[in-house]
């Protein structure tokens, strides 16, 4: 199926889409620039296969030849899990991948942009961008909040990574308008860490609540996204005396050599990898598997829903009732 942005669906997808049945969308750029191969392509059918086994079909998102894709064929996926020339796409690299034929992974923004165009409301990732420590200066920001901030989605994250300024990340959310709710918890997340320093406003205990708060928000007319940060278990998240103790050497690291800027993001993953003995890779892989299986709870919930057109009667009196409007007038 291809629309005017030349956006091509699955047939999966577009049934189930057609049908009213759950979706949920899956970023490329995890399998193609997170993981290490041959990891990468494993994980990427299992999280697959995790939203079919849960009743939810899953939209691995990326594009391939210049195309954007909606789901996944089994060559196209094993393409952006193997090949070493898969591109990073963020919003702003898409039209230019889509003019030159270009085959690249999506990132969070991106990925939510892509899914909303096509009607998918649910998205399952790691951890979303943030603002970056130090940003006050190279006012590096991922362009992830920006873009959340124009895309009605529901995206289940672990928080953000604590490499970034979390509180400045929360701050930013708040100024853009996007609302965050705790999926169980009254703190956001750090992704490797299931809890941080920051208290947040809502804390939901179930996926019919989300369900409920999209609702909410469509009756309202909001076009940004809402999302959901879900903390991993104690148990599969990073120790976190390790965790501070890396983070802090890390840090002192790249003020040393003058790591500045983008460069810093990376080496800070990097050094993590490293120090924790591939600990953080696994703690990261376990995230995203649990935002899978939250998203696809309230991608079931999000189903169920009675979305049936709301009459504004109902809601408004002054709709249909000239003498209500008269009285609106009066001073």
């Amino acid at each position: 199926m291809a629309g005017r942005s030349n956006i091509v669906v699955s047939a999966t997808v577009r049934d189930a889409l057609a049908a009213g049945a759950p979706v949920v969308a899956l970023e490329s750029t995890l399998i193609a620039h997170g993981l290490p191969r041959p990891r990468n392509r494993e994980v990427a059918v299992e999280l697959e296969e995790q939203a079919r086994g849960r009743g939810v079909t899953p939209a691995t998102i990326a594009v391939i030849d210049g195309v954007p894709r909606v789901g996944l064929d089994e060559p196209d996926l094993r393409r952006i899990a193997d090949d070493t020339d898969v591109a990073k796409l963020s919003v702003r690299d898409l039209p230019v991948a889509c003019a030159t034929g270009w085959t690249g992974a999506t990132t969070v923004a991106s990925t939510a942009l892509l899914a909303a165009r096509v009607g998918i409301r649910l998205f399952a990732t790691g951890g979303l961008g943030g603002v970056h420590r130090g940003a006050g200066d190279s006012f590096d920001e991922s362009a992830d909040l920006v873009t959340l901030a124009a895309t009605p989605i529901t995206v289940v994250s672990a928080g953000v990574k604590s490499i970034l300024d979390i509180g400045a990340t929360l701050e930013r959310l708040e100024t853009l308008g996007i609302t965050v709710v705790g999926y169980r918890t009254s703190t956001f997340p750090g992704f490797y860490l299931p809890h941080t320093a920051y208290d947040l406003d809502w804390r939901v205990g179930d996926a019919s609540q989300v369900a409920a708060t999209m609702t909410a928000a469509d009756m309202l007319g909001l076009t940004s996204a809402i999302v959901v940060a879900n903390p991993l278990p104690t148990d599969q998240a990073l120790d976190p005396v390790l965790h501070d103790r890396v983070l802090a050497t890390a840090l002192a690291w790249a003020e040393e050599r003058g790591i500045r800027g983008k460069a810093v993001t990376p080496f800070l993953l990097e050094t993590f990898h490293r120090e924790t003995a591939g600990a953080s890779l696994e703690v990261n892989i376990n995230a995203v598997r649990n935002n899978v299986a939250v998203a696809a709870d309230i991608a079931l919930a999000w189903a169920a829903t009675d979305r049936s057109p709301v009459d504004p009667a109902a809601t408004n009196p002054a709709a249909t009732d000239p003498a209500a409007t008269e009285r609106a007038r009066r001073p």
